[in-house]
């Protein structure tokens, strides 16, 4: 097909998506939620390396270690606060709009997001075993799986904001975007237990209470948002209020810059949050309430709006399998290269070679993962078969779900 002929397919998709797209649709909000969806398999992708050892095993690795520098580069490509900030606003007007009872609307929005999961933890457990047999070294495997479940973590942790929606809704009503002040409070109170003078006798699963209020923060925005309660003034305040907030503990608190993880380092703002991520979260929730008339305008165009439907449409495709992608070019890789490896997919992420590398290799990564989406779109989908069938799956895929977990995690 001719360049022309793709082009013109191309067009004629994205008028069909407009004409179905009902006139209410809030695009702004959909472009925000495709962006920050976006930015988890680029920040995985550019920051998330691999070394090789003398067997041809594969190790996690990343250019963070080398490169402090790129820490900013992790500010612009960790949006989960905005994925939380529109998920809070779609789930105040859902939870508003449904006619059955909440245990119902809920019921249906864990299901959305269960099945994708279960869909690709069950593929590799049955993969893994194979790969095993065909000369993969076991390290590679544990790798792989280890990259595959990490981001996972979000469904679980979405799931239990999402049962909360009843309580946030009517938090927002009474006390409006205030609502989530007492859980910037919660967290800033940890990270003074964890990190102040008396750090030294605090036991470290005191961190892991901020997990809830953490992200719970940016969703409540977010219901505060979508009831009406959060404006213009509002998003002025979030904004240079958390710029502000953001500023500080880096230079006058010492954060770590990077909102990643980075081997080697004792502290971590991501896992769980830290305060430096609520306050990135505030600062980015308020530029996202600010330009969404703006963006709005500028998602009327078919030819860009297209684009934020379709990746919409595979969004929890795109959480669960973009690092099967990665490790689709890494794996084959690894058994060129010897301990030498391959530039930006294998090799060491310590130089400016691997970056360009890595940034060649990304548009690699990008059509493997539309190729394996084109297979695992389906587990997004609603099940189309009896009820027995469906509930036998569900059981083995289940079963194999929790072997590939326990891999994993390394306890077995």
């Amino acid at each position: 097909m001719t360049a022309t002929g793709t082009l013109t397919l191309l067009k004629q998709g994205a008028e069909r998506i407009e004409r179905r797209t009902p006139a209410h649709r809030d695009r702004a909000v959909d472009g925000l939620r495709a962006l920050a969806l976006l930015a988890v398999p680029t920040g995985h992708w550019l920051l998330g390396g691999f070394t090789l050892d003398a067997d041809g095993g594969l190790h996690n690795a990343s250019p963070l270690s080398e490169f402090g520098a790129l820490a900013p580069a992790s500010w612009v490509l960790q949006m989960l606060g905005i994925f939380f900030l529109v998920g809070g606003y779609a789930s105040a007007l859902s939870f508003r709009r449904r006619t059955g009872s909440a245990g119902a609307w809920l019921k249906g929005r864990v299901v959305r997001l269960g099945r994708p999961v279960l869909g690709v933890t069950a593929v590799w457990a049955l993969a893994a075993p194979v790969l095993y047999a065909a000369g993969v070294p076991e390290a590679t495997l544990r790798t792989g799986a280890t990259l595959v479940i990490q981001p996972l973590w979000f469904v679980g942790v979405y799931v239990v904001i999402t049962a909360l929606t009843p309580y946030c809704v009517r938090a927002a009503g009474r006390l409006g975007g205030w609502a989530a002040a007492p859980l910037l409070a919660s967290v800033a109170v940890v990270d003074f237990l964890r990190y102040g003078p008396l750090a030294g006798s605090v036991p470290g699963w005191v961190s892991l209470l901020n997990i809830l209020p953490g992200w719970l923060f940016a969703y409540q925005l977010g219901v505060g948002w979508g009831e009406g309660r959060i404006g213009r003034r509002g998003g002025r305040l979030l904004l240079v209020g958390g710029t502000l907030l953001f500023t500080a503990l880096l230079v006058v608190f010492h954060y770590p810059a990077s909102m990643v993880g980075v081997p080697g380092e004792a502290r971590t703002n991501s896992h769980p949050p830290s305060l430096l991520v609520l306050a990135l979260a505030a600062a980015q929730s308020g530029a996202a309430i600010l330009l969404r008339d703006r963006l709005a305008r500028l998602l009327a165009r078919p030819a860009l709006w297209a684009p934020v439907v379709v990746v919409n449409l595979c969004a929890m495709t795109i959480l669960c399998w973009h690092q099967t992608a990665m490790l689709a070019a890494a794996v084959p890789g690894s058994f060129l290269g010897g301990v030498a490896g391959v530039t930006g997919l294998t090799t060491a992420p310590d130089s400016l070679g691997w970056i360009a590398g890595r940034l060649a290799w990304m548009p690699v990564f990008a059509v493997l993962l539309v190729v394996i989406a084109r297979y695992a779109k389906r587990f997004e989908g609603p099940a189309r078969e009896g009820r027995t069938a469906p509930a036998v799956r569900r059981t083995v895929a289940g079963l194999l779900a929790a072997g590939f977990a326990v891999f994993a995690l390394g306890l077995a």
